[in-house]
């Protein structure tokens, strides 16, 4: 039996012999609603559902965990719902960045088969992969805010797994404002939520034309 695929979008078992099962019978119904699962490359049938679970477990346990400021978690399909986490925080003392990484990368719906951690200040949306990535190229330093965390718990569904110790790493990305420069820091050039929704709604019909609307 088998292959089978899996969330991570590969195949990650070999074929294996497997208990016989004689059918006898078979019951049915006409229009079913079939409860199944495709794991496959994301985006599948079931990646969006396991984002939303796992952004608020990962939420609940690292308040649990006494980490404060958190303003959303977003877990991103493209990473299979487990392998690029974002967190975004009020930062409120020196080194509260770097904790809230450690604790997402650490805790239990963060820690298995996980990649990326990103942890971005209260005004970038964990969910926007484009603010995110903004964040990470505008305020993370390569070679000061990337943390690695070695040996890390993983398991047989990675596809870069290191079969000798079953573990991987982490890169815990800091996207932060430094703390020590928040008073001082350039300020984002941008236009206001409602100036954005005039100009929506005032050239409606032009951006609907260029799917924008």
């Amino acid at each position: 039996e088998g292959p089978f695929g899996e969330f991570t979008g590969y195949y990650a078992s070999s074929p294996s012999q497997q208990p016989l099962i004689e059918v006898k019978r078979v019951y049915y119904r006409d229009d079913p609603i079939l409860g199944i699962a495709s794991p496959m490359r994301p985006p599948s049938d079931f990646s969006f559902s396991k984002c939303v679970m796992k952004a608020g477990m990962i939420w609940d346990e690292v308040e649990r965990a006494g980490l404060s400021g958190v303003t959303g978690v977003w877990v991103h399909e493209f990473g299979g719902a487990r392998m690029f986490n974002v967190l975004a925080i009020k930062q409120a003392y020196p080194g509260h960045a770097r904790q809230a990484g450690l604790l997402a990368a650490g805790c239990q719906s963060g820690s298995y088969l996980g990649r990326f951690v990103v942890v971005v200040d209260e005004d970038v949306d964990p969910s926007d992969l484009f603010d995110v990535m903004w964040a990470i190229c505008t305020r993370c330093d390569p070679a000061s805010d990337i943390e690695f965390v070695r040996r890390a718990w993983s398991g047989p569904l990675d596809p870069l797994l290191d079969a000798a110790s079953s573990t991987n790493s982490r890169a815990i990305i800091d996207a932060c404002r430094p703390y020590e420069r928040l008073a001082d820091f350039p300020m984002v050039a941008r236009a206001s939520p409602e100036l954005r929704q005039k100009v929506k709604e005032k050239f409606a019909d032009l951006l609907a034309t260029i799917g924008c609307g």
